[in-house]
């Protein structure tokens, strides 16, 4: 119970809505900044998503590419992979300007991404102080990724060194895809 309340006291701190009856929240209410301006809400995404905290100049940078072809693979059928870039690891451009050229540049990268945004401690975005009151996620470092079904449960959470591609994560897409 204890548990419980923690998550709703953190969630409400932070804005969030709360679900009284529901012993966990679900991700889908959470709503995150976009690097283009606007909002982009989990509860307008059509299906899963895999929410990944990046950082341009880390040694798993180069997990872009798998990220874009995850995106390019499984986007058609639902999949939503959003990029969350984080400074949290000291690894980020100081601007969201930066980021952004520095992606399209580098990667062509077409899929969403947030602003720069705070993803450990207690000033992190309130999706992952959900993912660590309700579920013990939290990320270590840049490049963990968080599979969220359509329904906004926490389906796998993989740490820096799982590639997008893997087959761990492959699956997992596949089955939040089929609903399973």
């Amino acid at each position: 119970m204890f548990r419980i309340v923690s998550l709703a006291a953190a969630l409400l701190a932070a804005g969030t809505p709360v679900l009284a009856d529901a012993a966990e929240p679900p991700a889908g209410g959470f709503v995150f900044r976009s690097i283009e301006g606007g909002e982009i809400a989990l509860s307008e995404l059509q299906g899963p998503v895999l929410v990944v905290n990046t950082a341009s100049m880390c040694g798993f940078t180069g997990q872009y590419d798998g990220l874009q072809k995850l995106q390019d693979a499984y986007g058609q059928k639902g999949l939503t992979v959003l990029a969350v870039p984080s400074d949290d690891f000291n690894q980020e451009y100081a601007t969201e300007a930066q980021v952004k050229d520095f992606c399209e540049v580098n990667f062509g990268l077409t899929l969403p991404m947030t602003e720069i945004t705070r993803v450990r401690g207690p000033e992190a975005h309130p999706f992952y102080l959900w993912l660590k009151a309700a579920h013990g996620k939290e990320p270590r470092w840049n490049f963990n990724k968080a599979l969220i079904d359509a329904q906004g449960r926490l389906v796998g959470f993989w740490g820096s060194s799982t590639k997008p591609l893997s087959p761990e994560i492959t699956r997992a897409v596949e089955g939040a895809l089929a609903g399973t």
